[in-house]
């Protein structure tokens, strides 16, 4: 015989405060507060963070979500570094080479910033940073802007570009020097990347028009990944090889995109877009915490954005 319980289910526990290890799926009324509560998988979303103090496009990006690193831009071209601790920007020691359109690698306190245009061309130079200090480092081998960065201070990745023509060329960074890797099997630039020297992620772009490739990188060479949903270039990307974060960039020759896509490692699936649609913005940290910051819109902008992915966490459920 079918019981009441079976028919209608427990009874809502009332607490007067939420369960530490709640169980998936369990549902309880908080009498202190009076909202019924449940655990479950919570959605993706954008929050708004700190305005940057520097309004600016096309920056190098370290660090992560509660610890990020932002450097140079323009125009006009600055040297400004800021850093963010979650909520706020705060001052860091300027590059030594003010400069644009550069790629990052790295931790707030331990980030490499190599590449870009100081004008009124490409440049090789490579800066390390320490917290408060940037001091020179080793040369790239190819001097390039529009690139894009993965990896740490002592083993970066650099690869894609435009030096005269868009370029394929990848370097790997020892934390001296630059030795030659392998090539991106599309030339291109205005990509993004993310990951780590021996398991990097290259993304978007742009050819003769904006393009959907993904490459995965080896440590060796690169092969052939998912496919981006939205062709674009001129975007930002967090996270891993396996776990990957795009978003951002711009789309049909220089309409600002707020798309972001999240990546398994095969395939990119579609995920909740950014309030602010922008291209030229800076990005780091991982997929499920992701920052997002300045870029341009119509004019350039100073905001900043947080992302959350989607998780397991207690909801406040509505009766009505």
């Amino acid at each position: 015989m079918t019981t009441f319980k079976e028919i209608r289910g427990t009874t809502v526990e009332s607490v007067s405060s939420d369960p530490t290890n709640p169980e998936v799926g369990q549902i309880w009324y908080n009498n202190t507060i009076g909202v019924l509560k449940g655990y479950q998988l919570v959605a993706s979303s954008w929050a708004s963070g700190g305005n940057m103090a520097t309004a600016r496009r096309a920056m190098g990006s370290a660090g992560t979500q509660t610890a990020g690193l932002a450097f140079g831009g323009g125009p006009p071209i600055v040297a400004t570094t800021e850093e963010y601790d979650g909520s706020a920007w705060g001052p860091g020691g300027n590059l030594t080479t003010g400069r644009w359109q550069l790629a990052g690698a790295g931790t707030q306190t331990a980030a490499l910033a190599f590449g870009g245009d100081p004008g009124p061309g490409p440049t090789n130079v490579t800066e390390e940073y320490d917290g408060s200090t940037w001091s020179p480092g080793g040369n790239l081998g190819t001097a390039r802007r529009y690139l894009a960065g993965a990896g740490i201070q002592t083993a970066g990745l650099a690869f894609g570009g435009y030096t005269t023509v868009n370029s394929n060329a990848t370097e790997e960074y020892d934390g001296t020097s630059w030795t030659a890797g392998g090539n991106l099997g599309t030339a291109r630039r205005g990509l993004s990347g993310d990951g780590t020297q021996t398991s990097g992620l290259a993304f978007g772009g742009y050819t003769t028009t904006e393009i959907v490739n993904t490459e995965e990188y080896d440590g060796a060479s690169w092969t052939s990944g998912g496919a981006l949903n939205t062709a674009r270039m001129n975007l930002a990307g967090a996270g891993t090889q396996t776990a990957g974060l795009a978003f951002g960039g711009e789309t049909n020759g220089g309409n600002p995109s707020a798309a972001t896509e999240a990546y398994n490692g095969t395939s990119w699936t579609i995920d909740t877009s950014m309030s602010t649609a922008r291209r030229f913005l800076g990005g780091t940290g991982t997929q499920p915490a992701g920052l997002a910051f300045g870029g341009l819109t119509t004019t350039q902008v100073a905001s900043t954005e947080e992302f959350t992915g989607t998780a397991l966490g207690t909801k406040k459920i509505t009766t009505s």
